[in-house]
């Protein structure tokens, strides 16, 4: 078993930060890529930024420079640092990561967390 538990989501005021935090844990063997995605209501779940296991990062055009994505492997946890947030930031922010566990170490799968809301009020 593994999961993925975020925190860190709640409601803030344009210009304002967040911090989103996402551990996993389980019987993990090890952990690929891990990457944040976000929701709003009535539109698709779209990728925020993902890094990988050695740290390279990649970012949605729209959080560009606003947004930080960072990993610690021995805690097994991803942040997402969110700067200058704006009302178009609000959504569900969901943890997602591409593990490998002690029952089948050859398979990657990919695990999602239950989501964090984030709102911006203008």
């Amino acid at each position: 078993q593994v999961h993925l538990v975020e925190s860190g989501g709640g409601l803030v005021q344009a210009g304002e930060s967040l911090r989103l935090s996402c551990a996993a844990s389980g019987s993990i063997f090890s952990i690929n890529g891990m990457g944040w995605y976000r929701q709003a209501p009535g539109e698709q779940r779209e990728m925020v930024a993902t890094i990988t296991s050695i740290g390279s990062e990649n970012y949605a055009d729209s959080v560009k420079g606003r947004f930080t994505i960072s990993r610690d492997n021995a805690k097994k946890t991803v942040y997402l640092q969110m700067n200058s947030l704006k009302p178009e930031d609000t959504a569900v922010y969901y943890c997602n990561a591409g593990i490998r566990t002690y029952g089948n170490s050859r398979l990657v799968m990919n695990y999602w967390g239950p989501g964090t809301q984030v709102t911006v009020s203008s």
